[in-house]
């Protein structure tokens, strides 16, 4: 990977410094898909954006091509969570009282809720239904690929990885299904396809339902192709900054069954139980329980 086309590594200058598993769990535990790693180094692409992150010298820096480093610079804040104070937000969930919940964020001291774009968000979990993170990682650089324009001319700058970003909404809505189905989405294709052409006939609706209360959110994705509870739950979560959102996929309900005795649940009562269990914040609980889950679960 050729360094000169990069600029020079520079400080994280946020309030946060994960551990390498704990930033690998932020970067590619299921809430982004565009990101990978090389030797340490982590590539990410994110709208019109390039940036990569890494432990150097004891302390996290980053870096990003020159072209957009000014872009970066303002956005990778943001984009990491660097608006909310995580330490009072995790402090404030009920793991005092709540065994597994203190043993959870003790596993993963750091873990935070990325802010991704939304409409980015709502396609990647339009990708995710059945499907396991590589593979959902796999149809998005297919997409990107095949679909979306170039983020940097030099494409060695993320060899081994899509240089394009993610296509836009409104160039979905151009692309036949058939087109979208060679990039491995099955029938996750029709939903993305018949999604593009409503966000087409309404213009500003994306927007629209990113300001709105969870609530209310929630209902409205709900409304579009193959968006269900779980799929506008981690659009919220991961997209909006709903923190009270709870999504519910097959870890969380193994969690709930096992350290919570929810025992043959549906998913939508485990998602109103988790809300109010754990509150306002319920969604970054979720998150930690999760990760717990994936890496502890026969234990």
């Amino acid at each position: 990977m050729s360094t000169a086309s990069w600029s020079i590594w520079q400080p994280l200058d946020i309030d946060w410094a994960p551990s390498p598993e704990v930033l690998a769990e932020n970067l590619d535990g299921g809430q982004a898909f565009r990101w990978h790693s090389d030797n340490g180094v982590w590539t990410g692409l994110w709208s019109e954006n390039v940036a990569q992150l890494c432990l150097r010298d004891g302390a996290h820096q980053w870096r990003a091509p020159p072209s957009m480093h000014a872009r970066v610079a303002r956005e990778l804040p943001r984009y990491l969570g660097a608006d909310l104070d995580w330490p009072a937000l995790v402090d404030s969930l009920p793991s005092r009282s709540d065994p597994h919940l203190t043993r959870c964020l003790a596993a993963y001291p750091g873990l935070r809720i990325l802010r991704q774009p939304f409409g980015e968000t709502l396609l990647g979990f339009l990708c995710s239904a059945t499907k396991q993170i590589v593979q959902i990682k796999q149809m998005l650089a297919l997409l990107a690929k095949q679909h979306g324009l170039p983020v940097v001319s030099d494409s060695s700058l993320v060899t081994g990885y899509s240089s394009h970003r993610l296509p836009t909404w409104p160039a979905l809505a151009a692309i036949p299904e058939a087109d979208l189905r060679a990039c491995q989405l099955g029938f996750r294709a029709r939903f993305i396809h018949q999604t593009a052409l409503f966000l087409a006939a309404h213009p500003g609706w994306l927007t629209e339902t990113e300001q709105l209360p969870y609530t209310a959110a929630k209902a409205r994705l709900m409304e579009l192709p193959g968006v269900g509870e779980k799929v506008a739950d981690c659009v919220l979560l991961f997209g909006a900054g709903k923190l009270e959102a709870f999504p519910v996929d097959t870890w969380v309900l193994k969690s709930l069954a096992r350290r919570y005795d929810l025992v043959g649940w549906k998913p939508a009562q485990v998602a109103q139980f988790g809300r109010a269990h754990f509150g306002p914040l319920a969604g970054v609980a979720q998150q930690f329980l999760f990760s717990w889950e994936r890496a502890h679960g026969g234990r």
